[in-house]
Formats: structure tokens, C-alpha cells, sequence
């Protein structure tokens, strides 16, 4: 698994040299992510479309340094370009990704969705290190997601498919938590998911103002993304809130959203 995880992350930096994908908004100087946490051990992985840019630089646009930084950039690689990369670099790049949880995490992201997560004792923190989060696209983008153009978003999802593909052929995961129906869909376009959608009332966001927004759930099996066989059955959960909207998910909605994810595990052997 070792070669085949180093050959992954070559194709992905070897991506990064093409014009296309820089002219799409990704940030060419940030390595690719491949996992937030060890996906080779673990069970349950929650997934989303793209790493913030946060990842790599401050409020300010600033590139993230010393104590502060995340990921492997090309500077502090010591290279001018993804195409000097050696086996060294790809290892610091992993080990990063495997021990993101136990350096400097973004919490103020990951914490709230973590917590939908920890009723099945899984968590991406100390003690367990159990869950990983994954990425659709595991290129940053000076833009949030949802700023590029559809055009780009169709171009990266179709891009790295085959990257997800292969991450999840390769790891032990056996249950997908989506984060968001803009997740949900981008899957969906990409994989043979078929997902069951069931209205959840508890899920319900009120307005003071326009109609209330409704909540979701989604359950499927994933055995193919893109072209890759998975070689086995992934559970997929979803729901259509993401958990850190500016929608307002409430407090009493993320509990009932945590319990549902609870009812869905315990159905299912993880």
C-alpha cells in the first residue's frame, strides 16, 4: 500500500504543474491534502469538497510558517517547483496529513464537525485518532468553493475523481459522513451512489423571515468512483446542512443530526 499511497500523491503534485488546474483557482504553491488524519486506519471518514484555505494562510493572505503551518508548501520543502519533488518530500507531506489532528488543527472548523461524529466514539482527536476527514478535490483554492464558477467546480470534481477513488480503494474506511448537500451532490456525480432522501422535521431550520429551511437526510452504498472499483461496499451518510453554515445551524439541530449519524452507525458495523 505504501508504493501505491507515494505513486497517489506523485500524480497529485504532478497535476498541480498543469496550467488548467492553477487557472481554476487552486493555490500552486500548497501541496495537495491528501487526508486530515491516518486514512489507512480509519474506519469512518467524514468528507467535504475541498481544503480551506486556511489550511495554509493567515486572515490576511499570508502564507502560514513555523509553528503556525499545516501543510508542506514549496517553501518550506526547499524547491521551487512540484516538479523537483523527491521521496523525502512526499513523506513529510504524509506525515503531516496522517498527524494533521495532533499538530494544528483548524478547529474552528473541524471541532463542530467532529462532534457530530463523537456519539459513535470515533473522533479525529486524542485519544483515538479514529476518524480522518477526506476531500473531493484535496487542492486548495484562493477562492471558498463556493465562489468559483460552476465551470471550474465541474472541472476540479472531474480532475481528481480518480484521486478519491483511489484514496478509498486504498484505506480501511467503511463509512463516508457527507457534510453538506453541495457533498452530497458532488458524490453523487461522480460515483455510483444511489441515495435514499428522507425528510427529518427535527432538522428544520426556522426563519423569522421566508420560508424555514428543511432538513435532510441521505443514506447510499458506494462501490465505484469514476473509473476505480472500490473492491467493496462504502456506507455513505449525508445531510444537507453543513454543520458550519452561516445559515445558523442550531445547537438542538446538530444534536439531532449527531444522534441520527449514532442510529445509522449502530445499523452498521464499523
Amino acid at each position: 500500500m505504501n508504493s501505491e499511497i507515494h505513486t497517489l500523491v506523485s500524480d497529485m503534485l504532478e497535476r498541480l504543474s498543469h496550467e488548467r488546474l492553477i487557472d481554476a483557482g487552486v493555490i500552486g504553491w500548497a501541496s495537495p491534502v491528501i487526508s486530515f488524519g491516518n486514512f489507512s486506519t480509519s474506519p469512518i471518514a467524514t468528507l467535504g469538497l475541498n481544503p480551506s484555505n486556511k489550511e495554509f494562510v493567515d486572515n490576511n493572505g499570508n502564507e502560514l510558517e513555523k509553528m503556525n503551518r499545516r501543510f508542506p508548501t514549496l517553501r518550506s520543502l526547499g524547491i521551487h517547483s512540484w516538479t523537483q519533488i523527491e521521496q523525502q518530500h512526499i513523506e513529510i507531506i504524509l506525515d503531516a496529513n496522517k498527524n494533521y489532528f495532533s499538530r494544528n488543527p483548524y478547529d474552528t472548523w473541524f471541532k463542530s464537525l467532529d462532534n457530530i461524529i463523537s456519539g459513535t466514539t470515533y473522533s479525529y482527536y486524542k485519544p483515538l485518532f479514529e476518524a480522518c476527514h477526506l476531500d473531493l478535490v484535496p487542492y486548495t483554492t484562493f477562492q471558498k468553493w463556493g465562489e468559483l464558477s460552476g465551470k471550474d467546480r465541474e472541472f476540479l470534481l472531474s480532475e481528481c475523481e480518480s484521486f478519491i477513488g483511489r484514496l478509498l480503494q486504498a484505506s480501511e474506511i467503511s463509512l463516508l459522513v457527507l457534510n453538506g448537500k453541495s457533498v452530497v451532490n458532488s458524490l453523487a456525480s461522480i460515483s455510483n451512489v444511489n441515495f435514499s432522501t428522507a425528510r427529518q422535521k427535527s432538522w428544520t431550520l426556522g426563519r423569522k423571515s421566508g420560508e424555514d429551511i428543511k432538513g435532510y437526510s441521505y443514506t447510499g452504498i458506494i462501490s465505484k468512483v469514476g473509473s476505480v472499483n472500490l473492491d467493496r461496499e462504502i456506507k455513505v451518510l449525508g445531510f444537507n446542512h453543513n454543520i458550519q453554515s452561516s445559515f445558523g445551524v442550531t445547537r438542538k439541530v446538530r444534536s439531532s443530526i449527531q444522534n441520527w449519524v449514532l442510529d445509522q452507525t449502530l445499523e452498521f458495523s464499523v
